[in-house]
Order: structure tokens, then sequence, then C-alpha cells
């Protein structure tokens, strides 16, 4: 029983403090139209860019972006990592790269990119050494 118990505490836990990122670009998309909210689409280096590594660390997982999000983003990242480990499929590679092609051509890593639900580019900006606080006033500054 306490075992039950300890199980259902953590997923919990885990359900209400996860980071909500769709699986696909088109959901995340068709979610934002229908829900009236912005894509974040981010250009992640998972497994090799440092930069990446610290703006998901401070900023994607802290409580106060994962709250400031689940009201106003659909959240995608586009991920390219380099370990064998950690590879993807060949259609979300592909994907991904077809979404580099169109939103992210230099190859910046990171590289945080809001759009609207008509996929409009409203601003690029990239890792910041900042608070999560000063990340999301910086995002809603892009917003017109």
């Amino acid at each position: 029983m306490k075992n039950l118990v300890l199980a259902l505490f953590i997923f919990c836990t885990y359900t209400i403090t996860a980071q909500e990122w769709s699986s696909s670009f088109s959901s995340a998309v068709e979610k934002a139209q229908k829900e009236n909210k912005l894509v974040l689409l981010v250009f992640s280096g998972s497994d090799w860019c440092a930069p990446c590594i610290k703006l998901d660390a401070e900023i994607w997982q802290s409580s106060e972006f994962k709250e400031y999000a689940k009201k106003s983003l659909v959240l995608y990242k586009a991920d390219f990592p380099r370990k064998k480990k950690n590879k993807l499929s060949k259609a979300l590679s592909l994907a991904n790269k077809e979404l580099a092609d169109t939103y992210n051509q230099q190859g910046y890593f990171p590289l945080v990119v809001l759009l609207d639900g008509d996929k409009n580019i409203l601003e690029k900006s990239g890792y910041k050494n900042i608070s999560p606080s000063k990340y999301i006033a910086h995002l809603t500054t892009f917003v017109k």
C-alpha cells in the first residue's frame, strides 16, 4: 500500500509539473489556433549545445516558465541531438530539418522563435543569462 501511495504521489507531482511539449509542429500550430495562443518553437541541440542545455535547465524547467507557458504558449522543440543514443526517428529528423530550413536558416543554437497561430514570426531570440521572470518579460515584449 505504501508503494502505491508513493507511486501515485510521484505520478501526480510529475503530471502537475511536467512540461508539455507538442509531439509535432503541426499539432502545436493547430492547438495554438484553437486556444488562441502563440507557438514557441525552440531549435535545440539537447545533447551537445551548452547554451541549449542551460536554457532548458534554467528557463524551460522553471516552475515560473511552466505556469506562463501553460496559459500563453504552445511549445515545440525541434531537437538536433548528435549522440547515437539520442537519435531521433528519420521522420522526426526530417520534419525538424524542414523547420530549420524555414525558421533557422543560419543554424543558430539555441534559437527561440515566437510565432502566431498562422506561423508568422513575431520575433527570434536565444539563450540569455537572466532569470525566468526576466526571460518571460523578454518574450512578452514580442507580442504586439
